[in-house]
């Protein structure tokens, strides 16, 4: 059964732009229960992390999350019933505003791709550093994008293949501020702070990103991103050994 609690149920579809003066709601799917509780131990601890569900199988993960509209769900991608990577497609195209971070066991470049493709913010493996999980969802929360090093690879190796096959005219169609604007972006700043660093009004960056969106044919920051690294308009992660 999955955990339900009765603590920051949002109305509106998408959840409200992260505030540093309320906590970051959290929502936990994964169907080995200890993971989960160490999980949730782990975020508890956290002053600015509360969380307000758990679910232990991938058909339960849409039900909970439009019951309490989490700003992030900590995403297995085995599960039983739907998968992972099926959960996050639906959460994304029910209620876009939250983020899903993927954290599983599964290195797989197959399995990086379709997560991405699907909408995740982030892609993290179970052994990761339980410091960078937490940086994980406090990036994801105020609008960020988050790539692991070690998964940029991958990513950039499906995203020149996908660029190859639409050409090359994606990059050529932009004007210099959407570049701007994109390589922003990838540096992984939220609409808010890109605002603040172009002198514009957040509203206006929120519309010229879905224009740039739209221009090359990426659906969310993290696909504008690596199509960014890709093109050569930051700088490769590296990664550290």
């Amino acid at each position: 059964m999955p955990y339900d609690s009765t603590h920051n149920h949002h109305s509106d579809l998408a959840p409200p732009e992260f505030n540093s003066r309320r906590r970051i709601s959290v929502m936990l799917a994964d169907d080995h229960v200890l993971f989960r509780q160490a999980l949730r131990h782990l975020l508890e601890s956290e002053p600015d992390i509360q969380i307000v569900g758990e679910v232990g199988d991938g058909d339960s993960v849409l039900n909970v999350a439009e019951k309490h509209h989490p700003d992030v769900i900590l995403m297995d991608i085995s599960m039983p019933g739907t998968d992972g990577v099926s959960a996050t497609r639906d959460v994304k195209a029910e209620i876009p505003g939250i983020k899903v971070i993927i954290l599983t066991m599964f290195s797989e470049d197959g399995h990086v791709i379709r997560a991405v493709r699907a909408g995740a913010d982030a892609y993290l493996l179970k052994n990761t550093e339980a410091t960078k999980v937490i940086d994980a969802i406090r990036a994801a929360a105020r609008g960020a994008s988050v790539i692991e090093p070690k998964m940029a690879a991958t990513l950039l190796s499906e995203f020149r293949r996908m660029s190859n096959l639409q050409e090359e005219d994606g990059l050529a169609s932009l004007t210099e501020r959407e570049i701007e604007l994109l390589r922003l972006v990838a540096k992984g700043l939220s609409n808010k702070e890109i605002a603040y660093e172009l002198h514009l009004a957040e509203s206006t960056i929120k519309n010229r990103l879905s224009i740039l969106f739209e221009k090359l044919d990426v659906k969310d920051r993290t696909q504008a991103a690596i199509y960014a690294l890709s093109h050569g308009l930051v700088q490769q992660p590296t990664t550290q050994r």
